[in-house]
This record gives structure tokens, C-alpha cells and sequence, in this order.
């Protein structure tokens, strides 16, 4: 009887445990739908008279603004994040140029984890916005490079007495993984094209520093996006790129920022309180300034245009990975493909604006959506506008498009192809002690396996197939531009070239941003200007995505969290991850370039 006793009070612990359990998680979920859709109502408020569009940049701007309720929520504060794309960004300040209720913009600037091509858009937008007559005006206690870049163009530039502007030069930085790998006895076999001599996405895994050819395309790399970068601060200073290297040599600026007055780089050194003195003279207030910022602005106004024509701008970013996935962080062939179809299909949709993101990733995903842009250039216009990168598998997409824009810092072409094969004999026999033995049917059933080496059969096969995959890149390269398909070679060899470059060698047709690849697709269509802008994949409803975020995986939420808790050093353990992830046949870019 007392057997009966104990398992009965066990079972009724263990029920009421349960409801306690499902209560909490109830009463923690009807908090993050409470404190969202408070944030989602306040969202919509209108705008004040004489109010300033706030911005604060400081996290990785993506193209387009995530429709994920999750998206940069603080799970401590339950407060959310401004995490606004450069789609809203651009948005806003084209809105704000022409608001009357707005009067100026205020930059409070730091770091900009975000590559330079990026910058530079929204940059060059807020140089237009500038025609308006109204004020930009930024203010830092320490301006990283990034965030002068952004900050040069403003008509004010304020900074911390006590703090610093960092004007340092460009360097990219490369992790190796050779001495791990030979410690923990795992050797990375690598299969590349012919001659892709400058592909040097596997380089980690074999060497410990920069091949000979990796370093000449970083050079090259290097210099053209730092000139970018210093006749932009030069012409809105009115400071010369010599004197520009001579203080960034010499780290005139980084530990005194009296030497960034005195050689004009900064207008005054204030403090805050000064800042928001200086504001409320610009905006005509006693009071308090109206702020509002870019995720809030962006829901206060509405496109009014009615026309039925519409340019879809289809957003391709992330790596490139077979199958379906969250297509909010990278690039699935069934999720691209279908949205493609979609617009091709749609016959409201006139002309369709590729705008690619992308370092690239399998090269068979790359090739299916290929495909899907192959058959829709077929009955209405393709334009590619590449963003920060459109390289390797992101180039492959991008090849056949009817025209061609990259930004002056794209990174792009990276034409090669490789393979990387894990064999973890080493470290699976001698490190912890397991052994394998097989039984199969045929000779090579056991080909892919981590607990042995590679044939030379299986090596001569893969090498086979990556030399395949080669000839056909470049094929679809030299078909899509109307080259010679042994230039391509030339000019490929998994080599990355800047926007800029990439002009001159017939890679892209045009440097511009995506509002000139949207203007250019109007016009390819003949629509003059009655159209409008539709973004594809549609965003889904609010309950809906939220109910997707919290059924996701808890890897998904663990990367998040990673990615806003490690900001910049995030890539660090993203490197580490694709050890495992970036096996089998990848068209991939090496590496990626943020100008902090």
C-alpha cells in the first residue's frame, strides 16, 4: 500500500509540476506578445511638429527590415531593439526630405558593424537628403571608422572632449584553422577547380597564412574600398586623401580628440547636454526635442500609389543552401525559387530587380535558382543590384541578369569552385579511442564517410565533378555577359574584385544603388513612371511570424542571442561553424570586409 502511495504522490508531483510549468511558459509568452504589440502599436503614432529622425546605427544593417517579432528583442528588458533595414533606412530619409513635420536628422553614431557598400548607400542618400536645406547633425563620444564614414557627411559633426575618433586604415583579418585541425588529427582534404588559385575560401584548413595570390587580391581589394572610403570623407571635409593617410599613419586621432578638431574632422567638441542644446536651437524648441526613430518613422507614413504596374525587388541575402529554410537569415533554393516563379507568374509584376547579397554556398542550390531567373528573363526584365557582396555562388544568380548594378565597394566575381572533405580518422582512432569497421554492397558505399580518407578513385571523381561545376560557372558567365569563356578563366580563378574593378572587366554594367536598378527595370519595362516598388517574399502577419519564432529551433534562438551578444566578434564563431557546414561543392566567397 505504501508502494501505491509513493508512485501516486510521484504522479500528482509531477502533474502539478507540469501545470506550473506550462503556466509560466503561458504567462511568458502572453509577456513577449504584450510587450511586442505594445511596441508594434507604438510604432504607428504620428509625427510631431518640429521633430528630428533619430538614428542610431549600431548594429548590422541588413537589406531589408526583418519581419521576425523576435528581431533584436533585449530578453532581460523585454525591450526591443531598432534593427530597421536599409530598405526602411533609404525609406525614411527620402520621406523625411520632403515631411514637413520633420526638420532634420540626428546621427548618434559609434560602430557600424556593417560592411562598407552598405554605408555607402545610405550615405550617398543622405548627401540627397541634404538638397532639402535641412540639418544633418552627428555626435559620438568615440567614432569608429565606420561610423565616421557615415558621420562625414553630416552638416555638424560633434565629439566627446574626452573621447576619439578612430581613423586607423583598412585590414581584413583571416582565421586559420590548420594547427587546430593538426592537433586534433583531422585532416580537411580539398578538391578545387583548375588554377582557382585565388580561391582561398579553403586556404584555412592547409596553410597558416596568406598564399601569395590571397594577398595580392586583399591588397587590391583593400586599396580600392579604402579610396572609396577616403573621397568621400575628403570631399565632405574638404580635407585631402594624402593628409587623411598621414593622420591614420600616425594615429593622430584615435587617444586625442583635439588633434580631431584641429584637423577639421569634427566641428566642435561637446558634450551631450551641448548636442541637445545645439538641436533644440535647429528645431525652434524651449522644451524637449520630438525624436523619432527609424522603426517607429517607418510606420507613420504610407505608400499612397495605386498603380497596378509593379517593379518587384526580390531579396536574395545570405548564404546560399540547398532545400528550405529561414529565408529571413539566408538563402534557400526552394524558398528563392518559389518566390521567383511568384513573380514571374504574377501578372501585375512588369520587371523584377534581384537585389543580391551574397557570398554565395552550394553550388547546385546556385545553379537551380539560376535556373528559375534563366526562365523569368524569358518574359519580363531581370536587373541585379548587388549590395555588399554578389560573389561566388551570388555571382553565379547574378550572371545572366539583363543589367548589371554594383556599388563602387561590392565585393563581387570570386568565379571558382571547391570542395572540402573532411577525414576525422585520426582524431576519432588515436584522440578518443573509436574504431569503425563497415560492411557493404558495392566498392565505394562507404564514399563521404568521416572515419577514413578519401580513395584516389573517390579524390580523381570529386575533382572530376569540381572541374565540371568550373566549366559551367564560367560558361554561364561568359553567356550571360557576351564574353570569351577563356577570359572568364582569366579574370575567375575564384578571384574577388570591387564594384569598382569589376566595371572595367565587364563583370558589372553600371555602378549604382538599388533606387537606380529599380529606376532602370521601370524603364527597361517601358512604365514610365506609373508604377510602384513591391518587395518579395511578402512579409507574413504579425501573429504568424511570431508563432514561427516560437516554435523555432532552439539552435535558431542560440544563434540570435550569439549574434547580438558577440557583435563583431560573432564572425569569429561563425568561421569555427563552417568547418562542419561548408562541406561538399561550394561556389563561396573567402572571406567577408567590415571597415571597423
Amino acid at each position: 500500500m505504501k508502494f501505491y502511495k509513493i508512485v501516486l504522490a510521484a504522479f500528482i508531483g509531477t502533474l502539478i509540476a507540469l501545470v506550473i510549468n506550462f503556466f509560466i511558459k503561458v504567462g511568458v509568452v502572453s509577456s513577449m506578445i504584450s510587450s511586442l504589440s505594445k511596441n508594434e502599436a507604438e510604432t504607428s503614432a504620428t509625427v510631431k511638429p518640429n521633430s528630428v529622425l533619430y538614428m542610431k546605427l549600431n548594429y548590422a544593417i541588413a537589406d531589408r527590415t526583418t519581419d521576425n517579432p523576435f528581431s533584436g528583442l533585449d530578453f532581460q528588458s523585454m525591450e526591443s531593439k531598432d534593427m530597421t533595414g536599409m530598405n526602411d533606412i533609404l525609406r525614411n530619409i527620402e520621406q523625411a526630405k520632403t515631411d514637413p513635420n520633420i526638420k532634420g536628422i540626428y546621427m548618434d553614431l559609434s560602430s557600424i558593424p556593417t560592411s562598407t557598400a552598405t554605408l555607402q548607400e545610405i550615405r550617398n542618400k543622405l548627401i540627397k537628403f541634404k538638397e532639402s536645406g535641412k540639418f544633418i547633425v552627428t555626435y559620438s563620444e568615440t567614432y569608429s571608422q565606420s561610423a565616421y564614414y557615415m558621420a562625414s557627411v553630416a552638416d555638424k559633426i560633434f565629439l566627446n572632449p574626452e573621447g576619439a575618433l578612430d581613423l586607423h586604415g583598412m585590414a581584413s583579418q583571416v582565421m586559420f584553422y590548420k594547427h587546430l585541425l593538426d592537433k586534433l588529427d583531422i585532416e580537411m582534404q580539398i578538391v578545387r577547380g583548375p588554377n582557382n588559385r585565388f580561391k582561398s575560401a579553403v586556404e584555412p584548413y592547409f596553410l597558416d597564412k596568406m598564399s601569395e595570390a590571397n594577398r595580392e587580391q586583399m591588397d587590391k581589394l583593400l586599396g580600392s574600398v579604402w579610396g572609396q572610403i577616403l573621397t568621400g570623407i575628403s570631399q565632405s571635409r574638404n580635407i585631402s586623401v594624402e593628409q587623411l593617410n598621414q593622420i591614420a599613419d600616425n594615429l593622430e586621432t584615435i587617444f586625442n580628440a583635439d588633434k580631431a578638431l584641429e584637423y577639421g574632422l569634427v566641428d566642435n567638441l561637446y558634450y551631450k547636454d551641448q548636442v541637445l542644446d545645439e538641436l533644440k536651437g535647429l528645431t525652434g524648441s524651449n522644451k524637449n526635442i520630438n525624436a523619432i526613430g527609424n522603426a517607429k518613422y517607418a510606420k507613420s507614413y504610407k505608400d499612397k500609389n495605386m498603380s497596378k504596374n509593379e517593379v518587384a525587388v526580390i531579396y536574395a541575402s545570405g548564404q546560399i543552401f540547398d532545400g528550405k529554410g529561414d529565408e529571413t537569415a539566408n538563402i534557400y533554393s526552394d524558398n528563392l525559387s518559389k518566390t521567383i516563379r511568384k513573380a514571374r507568374e504574377d501578372e501585375n509584376v512588369k520587371a523584377i530587380v534581384l537585389r543580391v547579397n551574397s557570398p554565395g554556398g552550394s553550388a547546385v542550390a546556385s545553379a537551380i535558382i539560376g535556373r528559375e531567373l534563366d526562365l523569368t528573363k524569358e518574359v519580363k526584365p531581370v536587373i541585379v543590384s548587388m549590395g555588399n557582396y554578389a560573389a561566388s555562388g551570388g555571382y553565379w544568380i547574378s550572371a545572366k541578369g539583363d543589367y548589371i548594378f554594383a556599388d563602387p565597394t561590392t565585393l563581387t566575381g570570386s568565379i571558382g569552385v571547391f570542395g572540402t572533405f573532411p577525414n576525422a580518422k585520426g582524431f576519432l582512432n588515436d584522440k578518443i579511442g573509436l574504431t569503425f569497421d563497415v560492411a557493404k554492397t558495392n566498392e565505394n558505399a562507404d564514399f563521404g564517410s568521416i572515419t577514413q580518407p578519401l580513395t584516389e578513385f573517390q579524390y580523381a571523381k570529386l575533382q572530376e565533378n569540381v572541374v565540371k561545376t568550373y566549366d559551367q560557372f564560367t560558361k554561364r558567365v561568359a553567356e550571360g555577359r557576351g564574353l570569351r569563356q577563356t577570359y572568364v578563366d582569366s579574370i575567375g580563378q575564384g578571384r574577388v574584385w570591387s564594384g569598382a574593378d569589376a566595371i572595367g572587366l565587364g563583370l558589372v554594367d553600371q555602378l549604382g544603388d538599388m533606387e537606380d536598378a529599380i529606376a532602370y527595370a521601370a524603364a527597361k519595362a517601358n512604365l514610365g513612371s506609373d508604377y510602384k516598388v513591391t518587395e518579395m517574399p511578402k512579409k507574413k502577419d504579425f501573429m504568424s511570424r511570431l508563432m514561427e519564432s516560437i516554435s523555432s529551433s532552439n539552435a535558431d534562438k542560440l544563434d540570435a542571442a550569439m549574434r547580438m551578444k558577440l557583435g563583431a566578434y560573432y564572425d569569429y564563431l561563425q568561421g569555427i561553424e563552417n568547418l562542419q557546414k561548408n562541406t561538399g561543392i561550394q561556389a563561396r566567397m573567402p572571406f567577408d570586409m567590415i571597415i571597423e
